[in-house]
């Protein structure tokens, strides 16, 4: 038969004390098991990073556009210019030519 006294005496007396045993417990717990465990935190953070990155690159093409959009609506120029390269519009006298390259 195993002698489990003469093993539980060969562990050092601050192990066997019943608040050391109940902090590691503890510990264990909230290391693993909890729903908001250091793991699950650790990939929040993390993903709270990355949200925060795209919410910067959102912020500043919402202002780059805003400024287009401004200068669009001042100026005319502008306008046909921004007509002509994204919609392809032409003047009634003339002829478009789209020229395509194989990478896009």
């Amino acid at each position: 038969m195993i002698n489990y006294k003469g093993i539980i005496q060969k562990i050092p007396k601050y192990l066997r004390n019943k608040y050391s045993i109940a902090l590691a417990i503890f510990i264990i717990w909230i290391i693993f098991f909890d729903n908001y465990n250091l793991i699950n935190q650790s990939k929040l953070k993390k993903e709270i990073k990355e949200l925060e990155k795209t919410k910067l690159f959102y912020t500043k093409e919402i202002e780059s556009d805003s400024t287009e959009f401004q200068d669009l609506l001042n100026d005319k120029e502008k306008i046909e210019k921004f007509a002509r390269e994204k919609f392809l519009m032409k003047k009634e006298n003339e002829d478009l030519y789209i020229i395509r390259r194989n990478n896009e």
